[in-house]
């Protein structure tokens, strides 16, 4: 008998849409904090990481890549990417980053800093993109939208890098929501111990 599909297998479809809306809008990267808050919320009420595991967008778009259209290597992922320390330790510089994008809005807000109207990407790259930027709301608004979008991006970018390298849900075994997710999971445990 075959396993009918279910609604959250389509879920790689917001991935594709969350990008292209932040293209033409930028206000649309708001939009990707479910991606932060509905993993920490499932993991801290349920004890789980089936988010990870069943809801993820990012994870079903890298599989469908990756093995439906042949788009990875399927090599084994270096040990080095699955060691703690490396988890962690990506864990903290993607914070340091997300923080960094709360002051530079901060900044934005407290009007000591102007609106900037690009994405970075890999933390490295500014690309324009005043395109996306139509005004409508506060400068600080759009500013945390710049930044969220630069994050996400930039989060696609090394998944589909490690996809092709590697296996196509390599990007699952460094995320950094998968590794937060993971701690409060077992913070969880723990304490029912």
């Amino acid at each position: 008998m075959k396993n009918s599909k279910k609604w959250y297998d389509y879920l790689w479809i917001t991935s594709i849409l969350y990008l292209i809306l932040g293209f033409f809008n930028i206000l649309f990267a708001w939009i990707g904090l479910l991606c932060f808050f509905i993993p920490l919320i499932i993991s801290i009420t349920k004890g789980s990481k089936s988010y990870c595991n069943k809801y993820c967008g990012r994870g079903q778009l890298f599989d469908i890549l990756g093995s439906k259209l042949k788009l990875s290597m399927k090599r084994d992922c270096p040990s080095f990417i699955r060691s703690k320390l490396f988890r962690y330790g990506f864990l903290i510089f993607f914070l340091t980053m997300f923080i960094n994008m709360l002051f530079t809005t901060y900044l934005v807000f407290a009007e000591t800093k102007d609106l900037a109207q690009f994405v970075t990407v890999l933390w490295t790259f500014k690309l324009p993109w005043q395109f996306a930027y139509h005004g409508a709301v506060s400068a600080w608004t759009s500013q945390f939208a710049f930044g969220f979008y630069s994050i996400m991006l930039t989060s696609t970018i090394l998944g589909l890098i490690t996809m092709i390298f590697f296996k196509p849900r390599t990007w699952c075994v460094y995320c950094p929501m998968g590794t937060m997710t993971q701690t409060v999971c077992k913070l969880k445990h723990r304490g029912k111990n």
